[in-house]
């Protein structure tokens, strides 16, 4: 069963006194740039992927100069970030649907459009899902949207938030109904800050979790150490 927005706001409220209220988010880039960049983040770490960003953008400086580029030359640009043939024929691909669609290579007209209608835009797009999709949307144009990552995935499954198979679409839309706009930003930050810090996948801190008591894993594992 669904969490109630009020165990949701609960849960926000003790992450940040618990973290720190994150500052507004502002936005990061052009849509265009930040689609890339994130396509760049699938499967690895952000060190590995924002180096490779920077790679790709020093040997191709323009959007045009990728498209026009050899494969095997964008490959070698973001090797730095793991699967580089399958993430450079998706690029290349994203950008001449976009070139199609929009006549050059850009996406500012997402600026434009509702917020659902930006993010079937972009989940039309080869090779972005609804977690790219939410990046671009919340980083670049600062709409309301949560992008799950591993951790949120991770920290709403034990929570018991969503099935133990339950799918980051699924905690998507928990979080995007369950909060207000305003704090989607703010849980975001907080709950990567958790998931790497406490809620970690191998061996969380369940003894000094600040949500313990709303969460179904950290309920269990203190049972279990009362029983021992």
């Amino acid at each position: 069963m669904p969490p109630r927005k009020k165990s949701i706001e609960q849960v926000y409220r003790k992450l940040a006194a618990h973290y720190g209220r994150p500052n507004p988010t502002h936005p990061r880039g052009k849509p265009l740039d930040v689609l890339i960049e994130t396509i760049l983040s699938q499967h690895t770490s952000d060190k590995n992927s924002h180096r490779a960003y920077l790679d790709l953008r020093r040997a191709f400086p323009r959007w045009t100069d990728v498209l026009a580029a050899d494969r095997r030359a964008i490959e070698k640009a973001i090797r730095s970030g793991g699967l580089a043939r399958q993430k450079s024929a998706c690029i290349q691909d994203v950008l001449r649907l976009v070139r199609q669609r929009e006549g050059r290579l850009s996406l500012a007209r997402l600026a434009r459009m509702p917020t659902a209608d930006a993010y079937a835009y972009l989940t039309d797009l080869p090779g972005v899902g609804g977690k790219t999709a939410a990046c671009v949307l919340l980083f670049a144009l600062n709409r309301p949207a949560m992008p799950v990552d591993t951790h949120i995935h991770r920290i709403l499954r034990r929570l018991g938030w969503i099935r133990a198979n339950g799918t980051p679409e699924e905690a998507q839309k928990v979080l995007e109904t369950g909060l207000s706009p305003a704090l989607l930003y703010h849980a975001h930050v907080l709950l990567i800050a958790h998931g790497r810090r406490t809620c970690t996948a191998r061996g969380p801190a369940c003894g000094r979790c600040p949500i313990r008591v709303h969460c179904r894993t950290g309920r269990r594992a203190q049972k279990n150490a009362v029983l021992l």
